[in-house]
C-alpha cells in the first residue's frame, strides 16, 4: 500500500471529520464512528495513517466500502494545481494522478505514458493529460484537471486516428507466453490487472472488436491459443457486445469465457477493484479478497454467456444452492424450482447406469446432470422488470418504486413507477405492468411475486425528488429536464433517470415543463444581443436582466427577503410577444409566452406557479375593459402580494387522519404582460418594475433584426441558460457587492446626480454637469430596493454576456428613469380617482351653492356617492364603476379619505330653508375627505 501525499491526507482527514463525523479513537490508528452513506449508521471507519478506503463496520448487514475519491471527488480533481510540473519533474501532475487517483505503482509503468495538454477552443479552457501511444499510431489521453468542465469528454483519442481492430497491450506483456488473456475496456483497467499478474489488454471501447490483434495472435500461436476472458464493463450495451465478441472469437478458434463485476448501486470497474485490493493491509486477506472477487466476476460472466435459460439456472443453483428462485434470461423472467424426488431418482439412475457415457461421469458431473433433469424452469413474464430505486416526496408523504422493464425484442426499455400496493399483490402488479409497457404480461403467483420483490427491494437505494424544475434551494442545484448544474458543473441524467451528485441522488417529478437547454457550447449562437438591442433597446436589455436575475431569485430572496416583479405594457404591435418568446428560447422553452390567470381556477394558478423555481411565471392579461369580455373572470392582483418574498402558493389538506397541510412555497418570479397598466393597490404597484413599450418606427435594419430574432432556433440559443447557471457563485458574489452600492446611490438620487455624482441644488430638475434629467427623490424604500436589484443584476449579466459600456449606461439610465416614474405614479391618484375629483370640481362649479358637497365645514368634503353619480349622469359626466370607486377612493391622495358615516347635510338644510314643505331629514351617509384647499384664517387647522 503506497503512502498518501501529506497535503492530500490532511484534506481527506478534515473532510472525514467534518462531513462524516469520524473521530480518532485514542490508542488506535483508526478513525471511527462515521455515518455510513449506505445504511446511515455510525459504524464507518478507516485507517488514519492512510485513509484511502472507508468501510462500514456492519459486515453482516452492510459492509460496504468506498475509496475516498468516490466520497470527495473534488480532492482528486485538479492535479496540476496539487502537483505542479517542474524542470526536474515535467510529468509531476500525471505521476500524481496515476499514483494517488489510480493507485498505480509508477515503477511498474515507467515509460508507458507522458504528460501533455489539451485545449478546448469552444470553451476557452484547458487541462493537463496523461497520454498513452497506441499500436496503430495516434494516442489516447485522459484529462486530469477538473474534467467535469468538459462535459462527457473526460478522455479523448487523437483526432483522425483510428484505434479499432487493435488492442492496447502493456509493454511488459509477452502475448506468446500467456495461457489466459483478459480483455477489458480501458487502459487503466488493463494496467490495474497487470499489477496483480493477470495478462490483460485493453480493447479501448466495448463496441470495438480487436479483430486484427486476435487474428495476428492466432497466426503466431499456431493452435496454442490462450483462453480469452472478456471482462468488459457491466452495462447493458457492453453485455451485448461481450456475447457478440465471444461468439466471433470462438469462430477464430479461441476458447472464451467472460467476467462481470457486480455493481453495488454505483459503477465499479477493474481499477476500482485494484485499489480495494491494494489498500487491504493484510497480505493474506488481500489475496483472499482478490480471489473471491475474481471468482464472483467469472460466475457473473458465465451467467452472461449461458446459451439457455436452463443452463443459466444450473449455474445459479451451483453458485448458491436454493430450491426456488427467479432469474432473467434474454429479457424474460423465469422461475426455477428443483423437484427433490425427481432429482434423487435421476441421481440414482445415473449411479446405476451401465452406459459408458454415464459411467465416465464424476460424482459432481452426475449431480449436475441430475439437477438439470430435475430442475423445472418456467417463464412467468414475457419481459424483465427490475426495481431500480425507491423515490419519495417527503412533503406530500408519497412514495413509489421506480422500475425498468426490458423486452426480448428490439426497443428501448420502459421505465415507470409502481406504488407499494402494486408491488404487494400479483393482480395489481400485473395490471400496472400491462398499463406501463405494451404487451408486458406477468403470469406468476402471489408467492412468486413476494419472493421476487423481497430480493429486488432489499437494500434498494433511495432517490430524493422535487416536483418542479429549476433551482432547488434545499439541494443547491439547478435541474432542467435531462441536465443539471451544481457548483458550476454540468451533469447529465443517468440511465436510471436521476442525477447522481455523489452522496446526493436527485430527480424531478415535473414532466409538464419542457425545458431543453442545449449542452453543446459549440452550437451556441452569441450574435443575438445586438439584434435584441436594435429591436427593443434598453427596455429589451432590462427585460433580459429580469430573466437572467430570475435564475438567482431564490438565493437573493434568502438573503434580502424579496425579488421584484416585472410589468411589460404597451399597445398592440409593440413587440411584447416577440420579446417574451425570444427570452424563453434562451431558457430552452421554445414556443411559449405565458398564461392568462383569468382563465384558470385558483387551484390551477397555484399549480402552474409551483412548476418552476428560479424562473419567471409570465401572466398574460387581455384587455378586461372590452365589453365583449365582461363575462371573463376577474383576477385579483393582490393574490401576488406574498410572492414578492416567496410566500406560500396555497394551503391544502393532506390525505391523513391528522391535521397536516401542504403549503408549497413560491419559488419563481412574476412577470406581467398586457396592453393596459396594472390597476392594483399601492402594495402591488410598489413591488413592480414597469417597462412600457411603444410601437416602433420600423426601418430596414430594425425589420431585418426582428425577423432574424424571431427565426432564431431555440437549440442555438438555449445554451445561455447553462452559461448563466454555471456562473452561480460568481454572479451571487458580484451581486452582494453591487446591490448595496446601487441602493445607496438611489437613496441619494435627490441630492446627487446618478450619472456623474454631482451635488444638486435644492430645486434642481437637471444636473448642471452632465445635463442629466434623472433627478428626484425616491421616497418609497421598496422602489429603491427593487430598482437597485435590477442595476446590480445588469452588472452581473456582464459576467455571462459581453455588454458594451454604452449599452450598459443607457440601460442604467432607463432603470433609474422608470424608478422615478414609479415613484411619481405611486404618489399620484389612480386615473379613476383623478377623474372623480375632476367631475366633483365641475359639478361644484355649476352653482354658487354646494351641489354634491354636504359638509358644513370648509376643511372637509362630504359626498354621498349614489347622489354624486346621479348628478354626474344628469350632466353627462363619465365616471368609473361605482363598486370600483368605493375601493379606489379609500386610497385617494390629493383628497385624503377620513371616514364614512352619517353627517348633517348642508345641502339638505338649504333645501329645507328654500322649501319649508320639504320634510326630508338633514342627515345623510357620506364619504368624508380632507379638503387640501382649505386655508384657515389663523393658520391653525382646526381639529376634527
Amino acid at each position: 500500500m503506497h503512502q498518501m501525499d501529506p497535503q492530500l491526507r490532511a484534506a481527506v482527514l478534515q473532510r472525514l471529520e467534518h462531513e462524516l463525523g469520524m473521530q480518532q479513537i485514542s490508542g488506535t490508528k483508526y478513525l471511527r464512528k462515521g455515518e455510513c452513506p449506505a445504511c446511515h449508521k455510525r459504524e464507518l471507519f478507516t485507517d488514519r495513517s492512510n485513509p484511502w478506503v472507508v468501510k462500514c463496520g456492519r459486515e453482516a448487514k452492510c459492509g460496504q466500502s468506498w475509496h475516498v475519491k468516490e466520497l470527495f471527488a473534488d480532492l482528486f480533481d485538479d492535479w496540476s494545481a496539487r502537483f505542479k510540473p517542474s524542470a526536474d519533474a515535467p510529468a509531476a501532475s500525471a505521476d500524481g494522478y496515476l499514483q494517488f487517483a489510480r493507485g498505480f505503482d509508477l515503477a511498474l509503468i515507467k515509460g508507458w505514458y507522458s504528460q501533455e495538454t489539451y485545449w478546448d477552443r469552444a470553451q476557452g479552457i484547458g487541462s493537463a493529460t496523461v497520454r498513452f501511444p497506441l499500436a496503430k499510431g495516434g494516442y489516447w489521453e485522459r484529462l486530469i484537471d477538473r474534467p467535469a468542465r468538459f462535459g462527457k469528454q473526460k478522455a479523448r483519442f487523437q483526432p483522425g486516428a483510428s484505434y479499432r481492430g487493435v488492442w492496447w497491450c502493456p509493454p511488459d506483456l509477452d502475448l506468446l507466453q500467456v495461457e489466459e488473456l483478459w480483455i477489458v475496456e480501458g487502459i487503466f483497467d488493463a494496467i490495474a490487472m497487470r499489477h496483480h499478474g493477470i495478462a490483460t489488454v485493453s480493447a479501448m471501447s466495448s463496441n470495438a472488436y480487436p479483430e486484427e490483434s486476435l487474428k495476428a495472435l492466432a497466426s503466431v500461436r499456431q493452435g496454442r491459443l490462450p483462453k480469452l476472458v472478456w471482462a468488459l464493463d457491466n452495462e447493458p450495451g457492453a453485455q451485448r457486445y461481450t456475447r457478440r465478441w465471444a461468439r466471433q472469437a470462438r469462430e477464430l478458434g479461441f476458447n472464451c469465457e467472460a467476467a462481470q463485476i457486480p455493481q453495488p448501486g454505483r459503477k465499479v470497474d477493474w481499477n476500482d477493484l485494484h485499489q480495494r485490493w491494494a489498500f487491504e493491509p493484510d497480505a493474506a486477506k488481500r489475496a483472499e479478497r482478490r480471489e473471491q472477487d475474481l471468482k464472483e466476476a467469472r460466475y457473473h460472466g458465465a451467467l452472461l454467456l449461458a446459451d439457455t435459460a436452463a443452463e443459466k439456472a444450473v449455474l445459479m443453483y451451483e453458485w448458491r444452492e436454493r430450491h426456488e428462485f427467479h432469474f432473467t434470461f434474454e429479457s424474460r423472467l423465469y422461475w426455477f424450482k428443483l423437484d427433490l424426488d425427481k432429482y434423487n431418482k435421476a441421481l440414482a439412475h445415473l449411479e446405476e447406469s451401465e452406459r459408458d457415457e454415464d459411467r465416465q461421469l464424476t460424482s459432481k458431473q452426475q449431480r449436475d446432470k441430475a439437477m438439470r433433469l430435475a430442475g423445472n424452469v418456467v417463464e412467468i413474464a414475457n419481459c424483465a422488470p427490475q426495481a431500480l430505486y425507491f423515490q419519495r416526496n417527503e412533503v406530500t408523504d408519497e412514495s413509489w418504486y421506480y422500475f425498468r422493464v426490458e423486452f426480448p425484442h428490439d426497443g428501448a426499455p420502459v421505465k415507470n413507477t409502481f406504488t407499494g400496493a402494486q408491488v404487494a399483490a400479483a393482480s395489481e402488479f400485473k395490471k400496472r405492468l400491462l398499463s406501463m409497457a405494451a404487451g408486458a404480461v406477468f403470469t406468476g403467483s402471489g408467492t412468486q411475486l413476494d419472493k421476487i420483490m423481497k430480493d429486488q427491494l432489499f437494500g434498494l437505494k433511495t432517490v430524493e425528488t422535487m416536483d418542479y424544475v429549476g433551482y432547488s434551494r434545499e439541494h443547491g442545484c439547478y435541474v432542467f429536464g435531462d441536465l443539471a448544474v451544481r457548483d458550476g458543473q454540468l451533469h447529465q441524467v443517468n440511465d436510471e433517470d436521476y442525477f447522481d451528485f455523489g452522496k446526493l441522488r436527485l430527480k424531478t417529478l415535473q414532466k409538464t415543463i419542457g425545458l431543453k437547454p442545449n449542452p453543446a457550447a459549440g452550437e451556441y449562437r452569441s450574435d443575438w444581443l445586438p439584434l435584441l438591442w436594435t429591436c427593443f433597446g434598453a427596455n429589451g436589455l432590462t427585460a433580459l436582466t429580469f430573466w437572467f436575475g430570475s435564475l438567482f431569485a431564490e438565493q437573493i430572496r434568502a438573503r434580502y427577503q424579496s425579488f421584484p416583479f416585472l410589468e411589460a405594457t404597451g399597445e398592440a404591435g409593440a413587440g411584447k410577444t416577440t420579446l417574451l418568446t425570444f427570452l424563453w428560447k434562451l431558457f430552452g422553452r421554445a414556443g411559449y409566452e405565458g398564461f392568462d390567470p383569468s382563465k384558470s381556477s385558483t387551484a390551477g394558478r397555484s399549480r402552474a406557479m409551483g412548476q418552476v423555481a428560479g424562473m419567471p411565471i409570465v401572466l398574460i392579461e387581455g384587455d378586461r375593459n372590452d365589453p365583449e369580455k365582461a363575462h371573463a373572470k376577474s383576477f385579483d392582483w393582490d393574490e401576488l402580494k406574498d410572492f414578492f418574498g416567496g410566500g406560500t402558493l396555497r394551503t391544502r389538506g393532506m390525505k391523513t387522519a391528522g391535521n397536516e397541510t401542504y403549503e408549497p412555497p413560491f419559488r419563481g418570479t412574476i412577470a406581467i404582460s398586457q396592453n393596459a397598466p396594472v390597476s392594483a393597490s399601492e402594495a402591488i404597484l410598489t413591488r413592480i418594475v414597469k417597462l412600457h413599450f411603444t410601437r416602433p418606427v420600423l426601418t430596414d435594419e430594425s425589420r431585418a433584426a426582428a425577423d432574424t430574432l424571431s427565426r432564431m432556433d431555440g437549440d442555438a440559443l438555449s445554451h445561455f441558460l447553462l452559461l448563466a447557471t454555471r456562473k452561480e457563485a460568481e454572479v451571487l458574489e458580484h451581486f452582494h457587492q453591487a446591490f448595496p452600492r446601487y441602493e445607496a446611490k438611489l437613496r441619494r438620487l435627490g441630492d446627487t446626480c446618478f450619472c456623474c455624482g454631482t451635488l444638486l441644488t435644492a430645486d434642481s430638475h437637471r444636473c448642471s454637469s452632465c445635463q442629466s434629467e434623472l433627478v428626484g427623490h425616491l421616497r418609497i424604500e421598496r422602489i429603491v430596493k427593487n430598482h437597485a436589484m435590477f442595476l446590480a443584476l445588469l452588472d452581473c449579466l456582464g459576467l455571462v454576456l459581453p455588454l458594451p459600456p454604452a449599452m450598459v449606461a443607457e440601460t442604467q439610465r432607463t432603470i433609474v428613469r422608470i424608478a422615478l416614474e414609479r415613484q411619481a405614479a405611486i404618489s399620484a391618484d389612480h386615473p379613476a380617482v383623478t377623474e372623480f375629483w375632476q367631475v366633483y370640481d365641475y359639478l361644484q362649479s355649476l352653482s354658487g351653492d354646494p351641489v354634491v358637497n354636504h359638509s358644513v365645514h370648509d376643511w372637509e368634503i362630504h359626498i354621498n356617492l349614489n347622489e354624486f353619480v346621479e348628478r354626474a349622469t344628469e350632466h353627462r359626466q363619465r365616471l368609473a364603476d361605482l363598486s370600483s370607486l368605493r375601493e379606489l377612493l379609500k386610497d385617494s391622495r390629493q383628497f385624503r379619505y377620513l371616514d364614512n358615516k352619517v353627517v348633517t347635510s348642508r345641502i339638505r338644510q338649504r333645501q329645507q330653508t328654500a322649501n319649508p314643505l320639504d320634510n326630508r331629514q338633514d342627515k345623510v351617509r357620506c364619504w368624508i375627505f380632507a379638503n387640501p384647499n382649505y386655508q384657515p384664517a389663523d393658520k391653525a387647522k382646526p381639529t376634527k
